[in-house]
């Protein structure tokens, strides 16, 4: 079953993100909790799980975001795209991608946008067989308070 993600998912979605960036620093003070009700409770921000058997096996994160251009038409961003190890390649992820391809068409975006940091040909063949166009846009990062690769340290200047 694709559904919302409700209060009562914050463990099983932290159980997926941990297989997705297992490097991440495990929260003790309750800090990952209080953001993931605050998601929860923002309008434009939609947590999506995937249900096999009552247990959460997928989750997508889709980020509505209003805009002037395109006929006012907003457009998403489709974040932290977990499926649980033990049943990738079963077409569970086309199917939680499905789904949040059509609430962001239900939303009226004019487009919507992923980025990874995958290099597996596997990641990108997914990406392509759900719609996406890999060649359409090119994306640059930036993590301020970061040194650039560039060796520019400090505030981000343009």
């Amino acid at each position: 079953m694709f559904r919302e993600a409700g209060a009562n998912d914050f463990e099983a979605v932290m159980r997926l993100y941990r297989q997705l960036h297992p490097g991440d620093p495990v929260r003790r003070d309750g800090a990952d909790a209080e953001v993931f009700a605050q998601i929860l409770r923002a309008p434009g921000l939609r947590l999506f799980v995937l249900e096999v058997d009552g247990k959460v096996v997928a989750t997508t994160y889709l980020n509505l975001i209003p805009n002037l251009t395109r006929g006012a038409a907003p457009y998403a961003v489709i974040e932290n795209v977990v499926v649980d190890a033990e049943v990738r390649g079963s077409g569970l992820g086309k199917r939680i991608m499905a789904g949040t391809l059509q609430a962001a068409q239900d939303a009226g975006c004019y487009k919507v946008m992923l980025m990874t940091g995958s290099r597996r040909e596997s990641t990108h063949g997914f990406y392509k067989a759900c719609g996406f166009d890999g060649d359409a846009k090119t994306a640059y990062v930036v993590r301020p308070g970061r040194e650039s690769r560039q060796g520019v340290e400090g505030d981000l200047q343009v």
